[in-house]
């Protein structure tokens, strides 16, 4: 069954109501009163209710038409968002864009820059999610995300684009007071085999996950995400390597102390990734402007 409210009806059913007048709104609307009569006459009769009750020179919704005016105005809003959505698709702006960001990577400056982005106006919808080591790449992989931010590793050839933003420094860094703390030359690796190492679980859900700043230890107690290992390391749960620039502030006030290691972990690049060849706007919009943020890495 096809409904019989019609967006125009919803229209001038709107604007008499803004109006206060079937006169008022015709002249709003651009229209003849006649033909506003003739409207809401055959919206009344084709949903067998009374909209308008008239008194006077003013026109004032019934219980019924205060209902079909609230409805409808969803209606009419959510009409000029698919309307906005196809012309800016036809221009070449997403309807959605979503970018995956590792948690080793601060995500205020991102923040900023949808800020920025949303001063445009433009009607696309921004999808931010958190992905942890080989995470980025498999949310570009699997079509997760149109771009990756923070992805390190084998960087693949051919159908992504990338652009370095950074390089990734570790510390091992632990609690004060932990007996690793007490030595005073670089630590050993065999050392290591007494305690807990906490690493970071890899979000990746198609490629296969990878294994990050692992040794040899008693055991493995994974989490989430890199700001769970920090807590972690600072209540003294294990052990590992953390980014430098994470950690900047729990080094100053000492909820953390960095320790010289004899095989100290390598830096590592970060990029940001996309895939060639199905970029539109929104996307060339943030893979120029991505690489030129202060990461404060």
């Amino acid at each position: 069954m096809l409904p019989v409210i019609s967006l125009d009806g919803l229209i001038v059913l709107d604007a008499i109501d803004k109006k206060g007048s079937f006169s008022a709104a015709a002249e709003s609307l651009f229209r003849v009163p006649s033909a506003l009569t003739y409207t809401i006459h055959k919206l009344e009769s084709d949903l067998g209710v009374k909209l308008f009750e008239r008194k006077g020179q003013r026109a004032e919704l019934t219980s019924v038409g205060q209902l079909v005016l609230r409805q409808g105005r969803e209606i009419l809003v959510a009409a000029t968002r698919l309307e906005d959505a196809v012309k800016q698709l036809e221009t070449g702006w997403e309807s959605t864009l979503t970018l995956a960001i590792d948690t080793v990577v601060p995500n205020l400056p991102l923040l900023k820059l949808i800020g920025e982005f949303t001063d445009l106006g433009k009607q696309v919808n921004i999808n931010v999610r958190e992905e942890s080591l080989g995470g980025p790449w498999d949310a570009l992989y699997s079509g997760r995300a149109d771009i990756a931010i923070g992805v390190t590793g084998e960087v693949p050839t051919g159908q992504y684009q990338i652009a370095e933003i950074g390089t990734l420094e570790f510390v091992f860094a632990i609690m004060p007071g932990h007996s690793l703390a007490q030595f005073q030359h670089p630590i050993p690796s065999e050392a290591l085999l007494q305690f807990p190492s906490i690493v970071v679980a890899d979000s990746s859900t198609a490629l296969a996950q990878r294994s990050s700043g692992l040794f040899d230890s008693r055991q493995i107690i994974r989490v989430p995400d890199m700001q769970t290992k920090i807590k972690a390391q600072q209540l003294g749960l294990g052990v590992g390597y953390l980014p430098k620039h994470l950690i900047r502030e729990q080094l100053v006030n000492g909820s953390l102390v960095a320790c010289e290691m004899e095989m100290p972990r390598p830096s590592q690049s970060l990029f940001i990734a996309w895939r060639k060849g199905c970029q539109g706007k929104a996307q060339s919009w943030f893979t120029e402007r991505l690489p030129k943020c202060d990461w404060q890495i």
